[in-house]
């Protein structure tokens, strides 16, 4: 029996092109100017493309040698981590994939790609035990959603599979076949244009799916990785907003919006002496002065209670 992983990925762009300029635009929120001001030194996106493009040719371990290069440089990023786990797999290779597939779920409670394949790699290296932790996990996920939550056909054909697997057991399986199915960079746009307009209509939720689409598509950009810091942060979600903000830093540390925006949570959050550490860095970044650093000034002049 062949299992057919459902897997999607969206060729990344060369460079966004969206006008970021106007999102999270005015006071209380920053960031009026493009986030993204220096290229890091090491771009995972372009590896991101690399793994990606071999993974739909079916050279699984080339995909796999790039994926573990964008691993390595973001050892968090929920998507890379299942990319990779899902070359191993494709691969045969069960063992190897179960550490990045972990990670992924580590990271991305809610993946449903990750538990579902997670758990058939346990199964597959007879671990019954564990693939039934993830078989219980997503069922608890389609408790949670429901009949009717967009992710209701894709919870039900997970469990699905997932059961089969336990019930066949590891010795009756083949390999997995992975499925990519590429979009056009014009795709990739389209989705962060949108993520960009919700974040203006205040529309955080929606924003954050937008830019979850956007972060499989490119990868872990760091201007994704910025907006998706921001829209959790006005939703209160001030840990899950910091992991984006790192992340951002993480992968250019001179990232002008990010580090405006940490500099920002960690004012709401009562550190005011990181948040002036965030502006030293911004004006040493700046020079003549910028934005970002004006903005996260008049936040720090302002003092807490004029953060809304």
């Amino acid at each position: 029996m062949q299992i057919r992983s459902p897997l999607i990925v969206m060729a990344v762009c060369a460079a966004f092109t969206a006008p970021l300029a106007s999102a999270a635009g005015g006071g209380g929120g920053g960031g009026g100017s493009m986030p993204s001001q220096s290229a890091p030194a090491y771009d995972p996106t372009v590896d991101y493309k690399l793994g990606a493009e071999a993974f739909a040719a079916g050279n699984y371990a080339d995909a796999a040698k790039a994926f573990k290069k964008v691993v390595s440089a973001v050892p968090r990023n929920p998507q890379a981590n299942y990319l990779l786990g899902a070359s191993y797999m494709a691969q045969g290779d069960f063992k190897r994939a179960v550490k990045p597939l972990e990670a992924a779920v580590r990271n991305d409670h809610n993946m449903i790609e990750a538990r579902r394949d997670l758990g058939i790699a346990h199964a597959k290296l007879g671990k019954n035990d564990k693939a039934g932790e993830q078989l219980a996990a997503l069922k608890g996920l389609q408790q949670i959603c429901g009949s009717a939550c967009a992710d209701t056909a894709k919870l039900e054909d997970a469990i699905a599979k997932l059961d089969a697997v336990i019930a066949s057991g590891p010795q009756s399986l083949s390999a997995i076949i992975p499925e990519v199915k590429l979009a056009a960079a014009q795709s990739l746009d389209a989705t962060y244009v949108a993520a960009v307009s919700l974040i203006n209509e205040h529309r955080y939720e929606a924003a954050i799916a937008k830019l979850d689409e956007a972060l499989w598509a490119a990868g872990p950009h760091p201007d994704v990785l910025t907006y998706l810091g921001f829209a959790n942060r006005k939703l209160k979600r001030y840990g899950e907003a910091e992991g984006y903000y790192l992340a951002a830093l993480g992968i250019a540390p001179t990232h002008r919006g990010a580090l405006e925006y940490y500099g920002e949570l960690k004012l709401e959050r009562g550190d005011l002496a990181g948040a002036k550490a965030n502006l030293a860095k911004l004006e040493t970044i700046c020079g003549f002065g910028c934005y970002e650093a004006d903005e996260l000034r008049r936040w720090i002049a302002g003092g807490r209670s004029s953060i809304s």
